[in-house]
């Protein structure tokens, strides 16, 4: 069955190419031409950032000066990279604009992709199309963040020293959009682009920051344990009875305590090091990951670090003897494909000791995901995604890659609580969030991203409605954006005096309208 091009229009050549690129890989690649004779072009990491940037563009006046639509994102290789950067470069130096051309290399904070390594791609077109960019007076602005981001933003300034052409480069300390203005000259860069925020690292002599290996209990083996074929799991001991003691007492409104412990289905260790190293600087006394569960091979240990020392975590062939061996774990990390996503999470909802379960997967069929919807509803389990990074509770736990590095973890002070609780589409721009949060208030108590899929296993209302029953939370925050009705609720919640609290909310993507075409 032939299918027509999105939207009902035929795809460019330009567009074709880049949309058969994301289709050969598991990162995410999008291209929308709107207006090939535009002077101000971009190349924007993550869908969430790609709708604010369009978004502050319009909003200065040029939404029919935008050139294209798209973004990056998903960690994508420097090859794939270098393909995208190298066709918005050819489409952007065929024609002349009588006030030159604008490049904004933009992004927000990211979680796992390497910016160092998605940057050399940039760096490679960019350098091939050397000649065509001075002859087209284009001048490049950057902004990005994240794994990486010292290393990468060095090697673009260093590229705007024997390019040719101007590039200014700015980091996490520049606000997400600042450079739109910049580029555009509707702005200097003054006040507005120094760092409010002393750098945040963690001082090892007060209270709220990160202990040292002796004040941890740690319940997987030491490397230096002798290890046998199948995995040498004790017993529950005293304090894992405790803490699912303390787990069965939570109230509704707090999934995530400090106390939390997790299953990760799915074989992903950088993740894993990430939650672990984020309970280590938060001072746990137990990792919040208990084991994790690869369906395709047989039980066996895997190494990690606790800290600066070595510690070994189970990995179970099946979630029955995984949950059979952790009573006190209550929530699941699902990274299974959305190929298997159903069945899996499925599986997670007939177990009652699991309370939530987080969807990673992107490209989750939406009747799957409806059905799940239904059948976590009669087991009264919390669904977060899919299409999601995650969530995160400063100072008791965090999901997968939520939060980025401990560089982002350290200077958005994520390793203890604040007071304001924030829920979001994107993943993406809830590290964004997180760095403006922590630069403007005294930190973030919770944060949520729901996915952007159509239906999301919990909305932004339900999310708004633990924080708002929640005493410890003392402002809410929403990041929305255009499509569905889920802001609709949440305003007509607030008008009923459901929601008490102060809420701050932003809808992002009004920009659409302003479009000829749509994206």
């Amino acid at each position: 069955m032939d299918f027509p091009a999105p939207f009902g229009r035929e795809l460019s050549r330009e567009e074709a190419y880049i949309q058969e690129l994301d289709a050969k890989t598991g990162a995410s690649l999008k291209l929308t031409i709107l207006n090939k004779n535009g002077r101000v072009w971009t190349m924007v990491a993550g869908g969430g950032a790609s709708v604010v940037y369009s978004d502050a563009i319009a909003a200065l006046g040029y939404a029919n000066e935008l050139a294209n639509y798209g973004e990056y994102s998903g960690a994508p290789s420097e090859t794939q990279t270098y393909e995208y950067a190298k066709t918005i470069l050819d489409l952007m130096t065929r024609t002349q604009h009588p006030d030159g051309k604008v490049l904004i290399i933009g992004g927000g904070i990211a979680n796992f992709t390497n910016v160092a390594t998605t940057f050399k791609g940039i760096i490679r077109a960019l350098k091939e199309y050397k000649q065509a960019l001075i002859a087209t007076n284009v001048r490049v602005f950057v902004r990005r963040a994240g794994p990486n981001w010292q290393e990468g933003l060095r090697a673009m300034r260093e590229l705007g020293e024997t390019l040719g052409i101007e590039i200014r480069v700015y980091g996490p300390e520049t606000h997400v959009t600042a450079i739109v203005p910049l580029a555009l000259g509707k702005a200097s860069a003054g006040a507005g682009f120094k760092d409010s925020l002393a750098k945040q690292i963690p001082d090892s002599t007060v209270p709220s920051t990160p202990g040292t290996p002796s004040q941890m209990e740690v319940d997987p083996l030491r490397s230096g344990s002798s290890a046998t074929p199948s995995v040498p799991v004790a017993a529950p001991s005293s304090s894992t009875a405790a803490d699912a003691e303390v787990t069965a007492s939570a109230p509704w409104y707090s999934p995530f305590t400090a106390h939390t412990r997790s299953i990760v289905y799915g074989m992903q260790p950088r993740a894993v090091q990430g939650m672990l190293d984020f309970d280590f600087i938060c001072k746990r006394k137990v990792p919040s990951v208990a084991c994790m569960v690869y369906p395709f091979g047989g039980n066996h240990v895997q190494k990690f670090y606790w800290g600066t020392q070595e510690t070994l975590l189970p990995v179970f062939s099946s979630l029955k003897e995984a949950v059979k061996r952790f009573p006190d774990a209550d929530v699941v990390v699902n990274f299974a494909s959305c190929r298997s996503v159903y069945e899996s999470t499925k599986e997670m909802l007939g177990y009652p000791q699991i309370r939530t379960v987080a969807i990673i997967a992107e490209g989750v069929p939406e009747r799957h995901t409806r059905k799940l919807i239904n059948l976590s509803q009669k087991a009264n389990v919390t669904i977060i995604g899919p299409a999601t990074v995650g969530g995160i509770k400063p100072g008791c736990f965090k999901i997968g890659n939520t939060g980025g590095m401990m560089d982002n973890i350290a200077s958005s002070k994520l390793y203890r609580p604040g007071s304001v609780a924030y829920v979001s589409k994107s993943g993406g721009m809830s590290n964004e969030l997180n760095n403006i949060v922590a630069r403007t208030t005294d930190g973030v108590y919770e944060g949520v991203a729901i996915g952007g899929d159509r239906y999301p296993g919990t909305t932004f209302l339900d999310h708004m409605m633990r924080y708002e029953a929640d005493p410890e939370c003392k402002m809410l925050l929403l990041l929305g954006e255009v499509g569905g009705v889920e802001e609709y609720k949440v305003a007509e919640a607030v008008r009923a005096k459901k929601i008490t609290k102060p809420v701050v909310a932003w809808c992002i993507g009004t920009c659409a309208g302003m479009f000829e075409t749509e994206v």
